[in-house]
């Protein structure tokens, strides 16, 4: 049995693994990317440092999975850009997996104060300080489904990088 009949995919139907490997490249970090962002601006949920380091990853993984939307999914050029895009989706996965550890209190977090003012002089920077709401990397404001965002994060991440080195080995093995 070949790998399109194993996906149940006819041949000749049209299915292209590289482009759907390209599409979710680019769509599950813009998913999860904007599912953090909501939560922060319209579900009033404070992101720690760790929340920060886990959406550069993705911002990273959307420019590259955008570029190779300039290339036919099946080039080189395209490939290697949702390649890229898909370790960015990884970084950010592997990341959550290490906070939702600290969360659990599996790994040590932060021991010291991780918050950053941005002001020019001294009174605003203070007032900054002072209003900033504190977060704790392992305190966990919000679960669904008993697992925090940080390690829906990890398997969403880690998972749909799996699946897209999946579809473009796929997609190599048929060419």
């Amino acid at each position: 049995m070949n790998d399109a009949a194993a996906m149940g995919v006819r041949p000749g139907s049209g299915f292209d693994s590289a482009a759907a490997a390209r599409l979710i490249a680019l769509f599950l970090p813009l998913a999860l990317l904007g599912g953090a962002l909501g939560s922060q601006y319209l579900g009033g949920l404070h992101p720690c440092e760790m929340c920060y380091w886990q959406r550069w990853p993705h911002g990273v993984a959307i420019v590259l999975a955008a570029l190779a939307f300039t290339a036919p999914s099946r080039s080189a050029r395209s490939r290697t850009l949702t390649l890229l895009a898909t370790l960015a989706i990884a970084v950010s996965g592997a990341i959550g997996v290490y906070h939702a550890g600290v969360e659990a209190k599996i790994f040590e977090g932060f021991t010291q104060c991780t918050a950053l003012a941005k002001s020019a002089n001294a009174a605003d920077m203070l007032r900054q300080i002072t209003h900033a709401p504190v977060v704790r990397c392992d305190d966990v404001q919000f679960r669904f489904l008993g697992i925090s965002m940080a390690g829906w994060n990890a398997v969403l991440s880690l998972g749909g990088a799996a699946a897209i080195v999946l579809l473009l080995t796929v997609g190599a093995k048929r060419r």
